[in-house]
C-alpha cells in the first residue's frame, strides 16, 4: 500500500523554488505528454526498424523491393506521422493518392499496401499497449487480360525464330516450349541442360536490382521461391535443336553461347524487334509463358504437373495466373 503520512511529509519539506509552482497537476500532464511522443516515434523510424530486422530473413532481391516501396510511397506520405495518427481513414487516404494521384496500378498498390501492413503488424506484436485499430482496405480492379499468341501467331513466332536461328532466338524458342521465366532464362547455362535425360534445371534467376539512388545492377542468385527451385522436361523437338546449338563450353550461357551474359532488359528489347518483323504486337517476354500454359492445358496437360514445370507452390496459382481465362 502507499504510504500518504511519508508522501505528505515529503511535500513539507520539499524547498520552495520562488514562485507559486501553479496547478499541480502541470508537470505531471508535461511528462506524461513527452514520455508519449518519446514511446511512439514518428512512422518513419518504426519502417526502418521493421526493415532492419526482415534483412537477414528475406533474399536481397525481396530486400531491395521492400526498400524501394518504404523510401518511394510509404515514408514520404506516412513517415512523419506518429503511430497514433495511422489510422483507417489516413489508410484509406493514402491508398486514393497512389491509385489517383500517383496513377498506380491495382497490382502495385496492392503490393505497396502489403508491405505497410507488415510493418504494422510487426509494430502491434512489439507495443505492449496490443493491438492498432487500422484495416487496410485493398483495392479492387478489373483483371488485365493476359497476351496470349494464337496458334498462328505462335506458328508464325516459331518460324521466324528458326529460320535463320542464333542463341538468343534459340532461349525465346526454349521459353515458348517450356514456360521459362524471363530471369530464369537469362541466368541459364548449358549446364543446367540434360541432353541424355532431356530436362533443364532451373537452380539461377537474373534480376536487374537497385533503384533507390545508388544505381541498379545485375545480380544471379537463387530463384524467389523453394518451388521455383525444379528440373523440369525438355520437349523432343527442342531436344534435337539444343544438340544443334550446344556449345563445347558448359559453362557458356544459353541466350549468348559465351561466357557473357543478356540481361532481361536487352532480351526484352531483342523480343520486341523480332516480333515487330514478324507482325506481331504486344507480345512481351512473359506473354511466352502465358502462351505455353495456354497451349498445355489446351493439350489436357495435367494441371499439378503443369504447376510443378511453371514453378508455383500451388495449382491455384496456376489456374489464377496463367491459365487463359476463355479455359477456366
Amino acid at each position: 500500500m502507499i504510504n500518504c503520512e511519508w508522501i505528505r511529509k515529503q511535500k513539507k519539506e520539499r524547498p520552495s523554488l520562488g514562485s507559486s509552482p501553479g496547478p499541480k497537476c502541470k508537470p505531471n500532464v508535461r511528462l506524461r505528454v513527452r514520455c508519449a511522443n518519446t514511446e511512439q516515434p514518428c512512422f518513419s523510424a518504426l519502417c526502418d526498424a521493421w526493415l532492419l530486422r526482415k534483412r537477414d530473413e528475406i533474399r536481397e532481391s525481396s530486400y531491395i523491393k521492400y526498400r524501394a516501396i518504404l523510401e518511394r510511397h510509404i515514408k514520404p506520405r506516412l513517415g512523419s506521422r506518429r503511430l497514433g495518427g495511422i489510422c483507417t481513414a489516413s489508410v484509406d487516404a493514402f491508398t486514393r493518392e497512389l491509385l489517383e494521384t500517383d496513377g498506380l496500378s491495382v497490382k502495385t498498390v496492392h503490393d505497396i499496401l502489403s508491405v505497410l501492413h507488415s510493418v504494422l503488424k510487426d509494430t502491434e506484436a512489439r507495443r505492449p499497449a496490443g493491438a492498432l485499430a487500422v484495416q487496410i482496405r485493398y483495392p479492387k480492379g478489373k483483371r488485365r487480360e493476359m497476351r496470349v499468341l494464337t496458334i498462328e501467331e505462335q506458328k508464325r513466332l516459331v518460324a521466324y525464330l528458326l529460320h535463320p536461328t542464333d542463341s538468343c532466338k534459340f532461349g525465346l524458342l526454349l521459353a515458348l516450349y517450356t514456360g521459362l521465366r524471363i530471369g530464369e532464362l537469362c541466368a541459364l547455362r548449358w549446364s543446367c541442360i540434360d541432353l541424355r535425360e532431356q530436362t533443364i534445371r532451373i537452380a539461377a534467376t537474373m534480376q536487374r536490382l537497385g533503384g533507390t539512388g545508388e544505381g541498379t545492377r545485375i545480380v544471379i542468385g537463387a530463384p524467389k521461391s523453394d518451388s521455383s527451385l525444379r528440373t523440369i522436361p525438355l520437349p523432343a523437338q527442342i531436344a534435337v535443336l539444343c544438340r544443334h546449338m550446344q556449345p563445347a563450353d558448359p559453362e557458356a550461357y544459353v541466350l549468348t553461347g559465351g561466357p557473357a551474359y543478356m540481361e532481361p532488359r536487352t532480351l526484352q528489347y531483342r523480343l520486341k524487334r523480332y516480333t515487330a518483323a514478324c507482325g506481331l504486337e504486344g507480345v512481351h517476354a512473359h506473354t511466352l509463358r502465358h502462351t505455353f500454359a495456354t497451349r498445355a492445358i489446351e493439350s489436357g496437360f495435367e494441371l499439378k504437373s503443369l504447376s510443378e514445370v511453371l514453378g508455383h507452390a500451388t495449382t491455384a496459382i496456376t489456374m489464377e495466373r496463367y491459365v487463359h481465362s476463355t479455359l477456366c
